[in-house]
């Protein structure tokens, strides 16, 4: 039977691939969290894997404080480095399959064009930094697929969707920054392709192949024109209004532009990618069902 463990199970990524496994009879899904398995202990991590050993392991645990990171960069990296390190450790002699979640993030968000997998990282933050260092980790394993993704949001946890919906429903205006361009990405379609490449991969429908992919929703947005199309959705009354990101300061230098090439991808697993308006109604129509 193909064992699936997955790492930081209650986030929104974890959680919307177990709500999916349901799916997929023949599989043993281990979901975990840090209380059933800490990937920052070394020791914990080999005797986790090597008691319960996995065909696949989707690593979702991660640390995503972005703002917080820039003061504790030491712990973000333990997690978004040194955990992935340990699992690789924890691996070793066998022919399990790796797949890591990463970020746009480890752009600085200068580029004119769309991101491909074979541009130079150049992390513009603390957070950034850990997970490019968490990406190079991944790579000391042969059967590595990276998976770099942007603006993530389900419904589950806490995220920019959920958040201009709580705001709409008790302010009349809401202020969004329009100076920074990306693609949404909806937590259930990335769910919904990881679980398809390990089932065609199993199915010997495609090879897998290792190495860096991005995986986003189609389109491009700036974060002022997805909460309009969020308030438009929601059929809230509440204006949204555009301001600079200088309207906001921050320790965190956030990228200008992380959209991300998914060709690669899109041919080499065969992926039809929605584009995030479709999900975006998808994931507000679920929320309104909860």
């Amino acid at each position: 039977m193909t064992t699936i463990l997955v790492t930081g199970a209650s986030g929104q990524l974890g959680s919307e691939i177990r709500e999916r496994s349901s799916r997929y009879s023949g599989y043993e899904f281990i979901f975990t969290d840090a209380g059933e398995l800490d990937i920052t202990d070394t020791a914990a991590t080999e005797a986790f894997i090597s008691a319960n050993p996995p065909s696949w392991v989707i690593n979702c645990a991660a640390y995503t404080a972005v703002d917080r990171a820039e003061d504790e960069e030491d712990l973000a990296t333990v997690i978004n480095a040194r955990g992935v390190e340990n699992i690789v450790k924890a691996l070793q002699g066998t022919d399990c399959r790796l797949i890591h979640i990463s970020t746009d993030y480890i752009f600085d968000g200068n580029s004119p064009v769309p991101y491909s997998e074979d541009d130079i990282p150049s992390p513009a933050s603390a957070y950034g930094r850990s997970k490019l260092e968490g990406e190079k980790a991944a790579m000391r394993w042969s059967n590595s697929m990276i998976i770099r993704t942007s603006w993530l949001y389900s419904s589950y946890g806490n995220n920019f969707v959920k958040t201009i919906l709580r705001k709409a429903g008790s302010a009349q205006s809401l202020s969004v920054v329009f100076d920074q361009a990306g693609s949404p990405t909806y937590a259930a379609d990335l769910a919904a392709a990881i679980l398809d490449i390990i089932g065609g991969v199993i199915r010997n429908s495609h090879n897998f192949v290792p190495g860096i992919f991005n995986y986003s929703n189609e389109g491009v947005c700036s974060w002022f024109d997805l909460a309009c199309e969020i308030i438009k959705v929601a059929g809230s009354p509440c204006e949204v209004i555009p301001v600079r990101s200088s309207a906001y300061p921050s320790k965190v230098k956030r990228p200008a532009y992380s959209v991300l090439d998914k060709t690669r991808i899109r041919e080499c697993y065969n992926l039809m990618i929605p584009h995030w308006r479709t999900s975006l109604i998808n994931c507000i129509s679920k929320i309104n069902r909860i």
